[in-house]
Order: structure tokens, then sequence, then C-alpha cells
């Protein structure tokens, strides 16, 4: 086994609106050649960059979920993160979001100060902000190395590429090219002329058109390989980004692959993958009054799909919970609506169409549809519909409490008493109960009350006095009447 430098695998991360997608546009329009890259079309979901004639693979999904995915199976998606901080702004909440998922990973990152071309930029701020949030730059007690960017005008774009690939000879970032590939799914898609389809990076090893590629429980035959600017070539080596068609089921995007060297093989690693998860997966019993809000995820692939279930993980209340009935990369189907009438569900589409007979079924059905474009206006209305299926708590506070002494008269449906005062307050126009040795027996509500033989609106102070109650249960001697109040939340 000989072992040799590969290049690193980046993944770009930050705040939202701080730059990050500028920035890999522009690095993807200054460092690949315009006919090597078909007029800069993208084929898959990652591309690979020249910086001083050395290759570097970039994530052109940032913040993307199968980053988060790997990490929960022991492999990072990325080597290196770069760390977008926009200098009119400085950190903000998905900055610390990122950082976080960074750390987890355990890999290098490199800050990029990005739009410092605007008018409004800080650059002081902005770092000064960086230390107040422990991360600490050189130059201000710390050795996180960084550069100021501006997407615009690609100043600084090669410095910070410097910094990258010396985050990466200092990792020691190798690979055998010999081995066979391994490696994880950056995206899967369901593509109408080629079918089940997914972007795969190789991290180690070399993928060759021979044997079948095994991601969790989906295999795929390698037919033929597409590289980033979708041509086709015989062979991938460590660290680039290809894409592989033909997949018995969608694979998920952060799932290790390996190499089968057939059929047979490749199927019994998926079945044994499955049958793993299904020994593992469990729908959490229901919590007694806790409401369910069963929704169907539908996103044009699956790295969206992936996030937007992260993203509803993080919508909790005490009383209510989202419930994935399904989720699944295309268009909103027959099927789907079907699913969503049977469980009382709400479909949510993400970047996808609705089928003519989905749509009519659903109108007939009522089965509520929801396209989204952005995945945080999709976060907040499903937000909204959590907290309205929330179940109503309705609770009983006693307001006052008095002894029944006489029945003077009753009917059907009134009586009058003589009573003694206990405790609080008893109000003309409350609710009432009966209680006959602590028992409830009936409920009415208090019509009028007298004391002194004159009428009053309350009673709250000792003595005796008299009332007359709407109720169609007679109260006797000894009885309880308790006034009370029903409050909801």
């Amino acid at each position: 086994m000989t072992r040799v430098p590969r290049p690193p695998v980046i993944a770009v991360m930050g705040h939202i609106d701080h730059g990050k997608s500028s920035l890999l546009d522009y690095i993807r329009k200054a460092n690949i050649v315009a006919d090597e890259a078909g007029g800069i079309t993208q084929h898959v979901a990652a591309y690979i960059a020249l910086h001083n004639e050395r290759p570097i693979t970039f994530l052109d999904t940032p913040g993307h979920e199968a980053f988060k995915a790997l990490r929960t199976r022991g492999a990072a998606a990325a080597d290196i993160a770069i760390l977008v901080v926009a200098a009119d702004e400085g950190v903000m909440p998905q900055t610390l979001d990122a950082l976080d998922a960074i750390n987890e990973a355990g890999i290098p990152y490199i800050v990029a100060v990005t739009k410092i071309d605007k008018n409004n930029a800080d650059i002081a701020h902005t770092k000064n902000s960086l230390i107040e949030h422990g991360i600490f730059i050189e130059g201000m007690g710390g050795d996180i190395a960084y550069a100021l960017v501006s997407s615009k005008t690609g100043e600084g774009v090669p410095e910070l590429l410097d910094l990258v690939l010396l985050a990466s000879d200092l990792a020691g970032l190798t690979a055998d090219p010999l081995a066979s590939a391994t490696g994880f799914v950056l995206e899967s898609t369901q593509d109408p002329k080629r079918g089940s389809s997914a972007t795969l990076i190789v991290k180690d090893g070399t993928l060759t058109l021979d044997g079948f590629v095994v991601a969790g429980d989906a295999y795929a035959p390698i037919r033929f390989v597409e590289d980033f600017r979708g041509t086709r070539v015989e062979r991938a080596g460590p660290s680039e980004p290809v894409r592989i068609s033909g997949f018995s089921k969608l694979p998920a995007a952060g799932s290790l692959f390996s190499i089968a060297k057939n059929k047979k093989e490749a199927e019994a690693l998926a079945q044994e993958y499955a049958k793993a998860s299904a020994a593992t997966v469990e729908r959490d019993a229901a919590v007694e009054g806790v409401a369910e809000l069963p929704l169907i995820v539908k996103a044009d692939v699956a790295g969206s799909v992936d996030a937007i279930i992260h993203e509803l993980d993080k919508i909790t209340n005490e009383r209510a919970a989202i419930y994935i009935i399904s989720s699944g990369v295309g268009s909103v189907s027959e099927g789907d609506v079907k699913s969503a009438h049977a469980s009382s569900g709400t479909i949510i589409a993400f970047n996808v169409a609705v089928d003519a007979i989905a749509s009519e079924l659903a109108q007939r059905d009522h089965v509520s549809i929801l396209s989204f474009s952005i995945i945080y206006e999709l976060s907040a209305e499903v937000e909204k519909l959590l907290a309205g299926c929330v179940p109503t708590i309705t609770t009983e506070k006693e307001l006052g409490r008095a002894t029944v002494l006489k029945t003077f008269s009753s009917s059907a449906k009134k009586q009058v008493l003589g009573a003694r005062y206990v405790s609080g307050i008893l109000a003309v126009g409350n609710r009432v109960k009966i209680l006959r040795k602590e028992v409830e027996i009936a409920r009415g509500s208090i019509k009028n009350l007298q004391q002194a033989r004159a009428d009053v609106k309350e009673i709250k102070t000792e003595g005796d006095f008299g009332t007359e109650i709407e109720c169609r249960e007679n109260a006797a001697y000894g009885d309880e009447l308790v006034a009370f109040v029903v409050s909801e939340s």
C-alpha cells in the first residue's frame, strides 16, 4: 500500500447572506478554464478548482447536510472548512452554528472575511466580533488563519486559496490510489432519464468502470462515470467528485460508499445495511397529551430533503411534535396525496411541482400542499402549523366556597338555598359545582345572591347568605358550593 498526497475537500460554511455562494462562484469562474467547465454549467454538487497548479475540491453546497450526516458516521465530509463572516455584520447566530459543526467534525478551518468592498464594511469590528466569540485569529492572540476577500473584485481570494493549500499540507492528507474506491454521497436526485443518480466524493482509492457502488442500502452498477463537468471518464481518483446513475434506490446524502465486485455482493451488502438500520430505527411511542403534526416532505434533491428534516427537528413544542410520514425526491404524486389524506397530514413541497392528478385529488380530499423555495420560510410556516395543532389544556380555578344550610325551594332547573361562607369570593354569574362528601354531583351557575335580605353581586365575608342557583340536581344540607372559572391554555 503506497499512500500519496491527495487534494483537500473544502466546505464553505457560515451565516446566511454572508457571501458563501458568491465566494464559491468567483473561485469557480476564476480557477476553472471556461472550455473545461463547459460554460460553467454545473452537473454535480462539487467541482475542482486549480490554484498554483494544485487541485482543490469544493463542495458546491455551502453548509451541506451531508457534512452533518457524515459526522454521525465517524467521518468528515470535508477535510478543511472555510468559515465565512461578512465584514458588514460580523459574527451572527448561524456563524456559530457552522463553527459548532466544524469543531464537532474536528477539522481545521480558515476564516474568510467577505464583503470588504462594501461601503459599510467594518473590518476592525468584525475582527473584534470574532475574538468575542472565541475565534482567535492570527494577529489578535490566536493562530486561526484568515483572509480579507471580495467576491466582486477577487481581492484576497488568491491569498485565501494559498491558506487552504497550506492547511492541506499541514493536515498531511493522503490516499492510496491503487486501493478500491471509498468515500461518501454528497447529493442524490431522481433523474427523469437516468433514474436514481448520486454525486460521490472519492476519499480514498480509485473509482473505475468495474463492479458496483454500494451506499447504505442502495447500489448501482458502474456503467459510466461523469466528472464535475459532465464529461464521461474512465476513472476518478482521491478527492474527485463524480456522478453515478442507475441506483436501486436513492442513496442518502452523507452515506459512505464502497465498491462490490458483482451484483450479488452488492445486494448482500445493501441488505445487511438495511437490516441493521431497521433494527435500530424505531418510532418514539406517542406521548399522552402530545399532538402530532403529520408531514410528507418532497424536495428536488436528497440533500434538500435531509436539510429540511434537519431544520424541522429544531422546531419543538411541549405539547405537539412533528411526525414525518414519509420523505422523498421528486414531484408530489397521487400516492403522496393519498398517504396525506389517510393520515390527515400536510404535504411540504420544496422546489418541486405537483402532478396534475395529485393536484386534483388534493382539492377533492382537502389535502393541504404547501410549496416553498426558501427553507427558512418553510420552517416558519411549519412552526405556525405545529403551534396550531397544540391541544388546548383546560384548567379550573376555585374562586370561592360555601356550605349549604337549607333548601328553601327547588324546581327542575333552579333552587333557592341558604348557605354559609367558607372562603374566597362567590359572585353572580360564577359557574358553580355542588360537592357531596367531596364528590361532584352537579354543575350550574349562580343567578342571584342575597345578604341581610338585600341583593348583592358577591359574597366575600363570613356569614350566612341566600343564593339562587340554576342547576338540574338539588343540593342538600352539608353539600358544598364551589364557585370556579375555567381557563384554556
